[in-house]
Formats: structure tokens, sequence, C-alpha cells
């Protein structure tokens, strides 16, 4: 891998303010970390059983779940690779905000209060109600773990480049220690404190993240007399890109390919969320189903009003900062953020920009901290509940040896995590989290709704669901521009092997999930247990006998 080109400018920007305020970037970061273990110890002290790992106990409220969820799910792709998108490609960055924030009325409508209703700690206990156990809770954990590792490699290229930036580090090795010492405080986050502690970081994570996007976002607008069309108009000049900047097509709609990628982009997002396994567990954590529905109506007020924020600080980016700058402090344009926290705080020889860039920073770092260890915390539980406590151990493994099991696969997960985000710091981390959208969408969401809403639905039906989509999404996405052929964005430079012309696999992976799922159901041999389908349709419906 050939190290990241920095702008001498940029380089300059970041060292000199970090190099005269550095003890309290370091102070800064050091009370977060702390604090943020502290949660989790105290939590970890409460976490006694595989309810309370799993589940937090069903304790929280629905405005704190609603905190949390919307903590795990702004994470670095909303605040630093959004931001990024817009100030580097204007209206076609702004649509990974409407996207993701859409997404949403899909997990609200069709899966919040029926999964909370029908499982126990995973997507796995949903889809095992009325099908063969053993074949459907293994395919279920692979693909949680993969969908979440695809999101994990977002967080650390995230991490990657804001320390870098924060401390000026330019060389492979430093970024690639970040990267390790993000995965090592995910592993201590989710080892010790379990649901409860992960709970509460995200919690304060999405209170912090919200108070910054603010201060940023009303910095940004008074610099501009609050006139949004100043602020606009201004950034599509600074652009170099002119009225462009602010119409569709800079990124997405010159060419057939692009077109075809917007559309795979959009399908993926709006309905990744529903499947991603992180934020479905999150509906366990609630004592009753009006709890999760009120949750994500919490949920979506929260994450609403920041991502309209993101216009701002995209937009606001790209008219107080040079284009070029930008894309040499990073070449996806994560960074643009915090250098626009930089320079609307003064600039880099001042006070006042060397404390907002160090609080926006250390902001963006809780953001990346609390998403990995809810995504940690996803697989490593899917691991422990689906395949060692149910396929391996047969239902015979007692609480203690799962917790075991749970805490030894978050080491495993963890360590996969820092190689394969070492190789993705240079990549837009928005772009990564909407590749896990697809993976999500292509093998989970098809099988759940099944699951739920077709009393057809079969064992074969639901393995060649996940398998197909999870195995086709992720082929496609290994031989597209993200990962090769790309000089200055793919994750491997200088390499060519892609013949799958579009970034994003959802056009094709996730309606092929969908059809696998039909023709799985429709081909089988199994009777379908219209009795144990009625049993979940009254429970997930009605909640009676729900945990």
């Amino acid at each position: 891998m050939s190290p990241a080109v920095t702008h001498p400018a940029v380089q300059f920007l970041a060292a000199s303010a970090t190099e005269k305020h550095r003890p309290l970037i370091i102070t800064l970061f050091a009370v977060f970390v702390v604090a943020t273990l502290v949660i989790t110890v105290w939590a970890g002290r409460q976490t006694k059983s595989a309810s309370d790992f799993y589940a937090g106990g069903r304790q929280f409220t629905a405005f704190q779940n609603g905190l949390a969820v919307s903590g795990d799910y702004m994470s670095a792709a909303s605040f630093l690779g959004i931001a990024g998108s817009i100030a580097i490609f204007g209206y076609d960055g702004f649509l990974y905000s409407i996207g993701f924030l859409v997404a949403w009325l899909v997990a609200l409508l069709l899966v919040a209060e029926p999964l909370r209703n029908s499982g126990r700690y995973t997507m796995g206990d949903v889809l095992a109600y009325r099908m063969k156990q053993r074949p459907v809770r293994t395919a279920a954990g692979a693909s949680t773990i993969v969908v979440s590792i695809f999101y994990l490699l977002a967080q650390m290229a995230g991490a990657g480049v804001l320390v870098s930036l924060l401390l000026g580090i330019t060389t492979d090795a430093g970024k690639v220690l970040i990267v390790a010492l993000v995965g090592v405080l995910m592993i201590l986050y989710v080892t010790i404190g379990g649901m409860k502690g992960t709970t509460w970081v995200q919690m304060v994570k999405a209170v912090l993240l919200i108070a910054g996007t603010i201060l940023i976002t009303f910095l940004i607008l008074l610099k501009f007399n609050f006139n949004i069309s100043d602020l606009l108009g201004t950034a599509a000049k600074n652009s170099g890109k002119g009225s462009d900047f602010l119409n569709p097509g800079l990124k997405y709609g010159k060419t057939g390919t692009t077109k075809l990628d917007f559309i795979s982009l959009g399908i993926a997002l709006v309905l990744g969320t529903a499947g991603l396994p992180h934020i479905l567990i999150r509906f366990y954590t609630v004592p009753t189903a009006k709890a999760a529905r009120k949750s994500v109506n919490w949920a979506i007020g929260i994450i609403g009003a920041f991502y309209l924020m993101t216009i701002v600080l995209g937009f606001g980016a790209a008219a107080i900062l040079k284009p070029g700058d930008i894309i040499a402090s990073n070449p996806a344009g994560n960074t643009a953020a915090p250098l626009a926290a930089l320079e609307i705080g003064g600039g880099a020889d001042s006070t006042g920009g060397a404390i907002l860039l160090a609080v926006i920073s250390a902001v963006a770092f809780a953001t990346i901290l609390a998403v990995v260890a809810g995504l940690t915390l996803a697989s490593s539980s899917s691991f422990a509940h689906d395949i060692y406590a149910n396929v391996i151990r047969k239902g015979k493994a007692t609480e203690k040896e799962e917790m075991r099991a749970a805490r030894w696969s978050t080491v495993a997960i963890g360590a996969v995590a820092i190689v394969l985000g070492a190789f993705a710091r240079d990549l837009n981390v928005a772009g990564l989290v909407a590749l896990a959208f697809a993976v999500a969408a292509s093998a989970n969401l098809p099988t759940i709704l099944y699951s739920l809403f077709w009393k057809r639905f079969t064992t074969q039906g639901a393995l060649w669901s996940i398998y197909g989509g999870l195995v086709s999404s992720v082929v496609l996405v290994l031989f597209s521009p993200v990962v090769s052929g790309n000089p200055k964005t793919s994750m491997f430079k200088g390499v060519d092997f892609h013949w799958f012309p579009l970034e994003n696999p959802g056009l094709i992976s996730i309606p092929l999930g969908f059809l696998l799922g039909i023709l799985g159901s429709l081909l089988s041999k199994e009777e379908p247990d219209k009795g144990k389908y009625a049993e979940l349709e009254v429970k997930s419906l009605t909640g009676i006998g729900a945990h």
C-alpha cells in the first residue's frame, strides 16, 4: 500500500494546530476514553446473566433506547463520510443523508415491533422459530458476522484518518497502530460491559455528537449570517464546479453506469437498516414491544435533526475550505468536518480553532468507539448464542459458557476488523457503510420479512436467501471498483481485477436475495409448519409470549 498523499498546506494546518495544543487534544481524548471505560466497568459489574450481556436485562426505557439506537446509527459514516461526500460532490453527496434517514421508516413499519416480540437475543431466534434450528442459526450467525465486519471497516477507516489528522501522523505504520488501538478499546468495551456498558456508552456518545454538531452548524451559519442561499452559493463557487455543485449528476448521472450505481445505492440505503444486526438487537433491550416502537420514534427524531445538520456541515466545509486541501488531507474527504471546525474556530494558529478541532475530533472518536462496540457485540452475540450454544453445543451450553464464548469471539472479530481496517483507511466511510447496508439488505432483510409474514416460507428458502444474498453481494463487492481498478479510491491500488462495474452491489444482490427465498421455498419438499407460523404470527403482532 502506498502512503496517502498529504498536501503541504493541509499537513501544516493540522500539524501547527496539534503541535501547539497537543496537550489539550490528548487530554480531551484521554478524558473520554477513561470516562467510557469507567461506565463500562460499572455496567460490567451489573452484568450477571446472559440476558444482561445480550439485552441489557431489558431494563432500558424507550427514550434511553432511542438515544442508544441513534448513537449506534450515527456512525463515522454519518459524521465524517457524509460531510466529506457533500464537500466534494455537493448534491450527490447529500443523497446519503436522505437514504439513511428514509431507511428508518422501513425499520419502523416492518420490523421493529414484530422482531421485538418474536426473538430473544438475536436475529437467529426469529428465523429459527419455525425452521430447522441448526442450519438456519448457522446461516444467520455467518450473515451477522459478515455484515458487522463490513460496517466495522468504515469505523476503523474513520478512526485512522481522524486521529492521523489530529496528531499529524502520515506514515502507514502510524495509521495502522491507530486502527489497532481502536480495536483493542472496542474489545474491552464488549468483553467487560456487554450490552449494558455498550448502551450507556452509546447514549453518552449520542448526546456529545448532537451537541458538537449543533455547535459547528451554528458557527457555520453565523459566519454566513444564517443565509442558506449565501452559504450554498459560496460553496458552489469555491468548489470550482459552479452551479453543477448544487445539481444532481456530479458523481451519479453522467453515464449509464453511474445512473445504475445511484439506483443501487438508493435501494441499499433504504432497505439496509432493517437488516443491520447491531440495530436489530437494540429492539431486545426494552421491556415491551410498545417501548420498541417508541424508541424507534425517538431515534427517527434525533437522527432526522442530525442529518439536516450534515447539509450545513458538508456545504459549510465546501464553502470555507479549498477542495484541493480536503482531498489532499484524505482522498475520500473524511476529514472535511474536522478541518471545517479548525477553520471556523479561527484557523490553525488560533487557540479557538485548536480547541474546536480537538472537541469535534474527540466527539467523532467517541462516535467510532461506540459504534464499533455495538457492532462487535452484535456479531459476538450471534456467534455465541446461535452458532456455539445452539449449533455446536446443541442447546446444552450453560449461560456462563455462552458468555465466555461471546467474549472470546469478540477478541477474534476485533482482530479481523483491525487487519481489514488497515487496508480500508483511504476509502470514504459513507461508501463503506453503504456496502454493509447492501449486504444486510441482500441476506438478512428478505429472510426476516418472509419469516414474519409468509406462511409458505421454509428452511431451504431461508438458506437460499441468506447464503445467496450474502455470497452474491460479497463477491460483487470484491470484484468491484471499490476493491481494485481505481488508482485513487480503491482499497488495493496498483492492481485491477474488477469486472463488476458498479460500486454498490444492491441492484443485483438485493432482488436476488428476495428471489432465492421464494424459489427455495417453492422448490422445497419440506412442508411448512402452519401451527408454528400461526404461533409466530400471534406472537409477533400481539406480543403474547414475548420475552
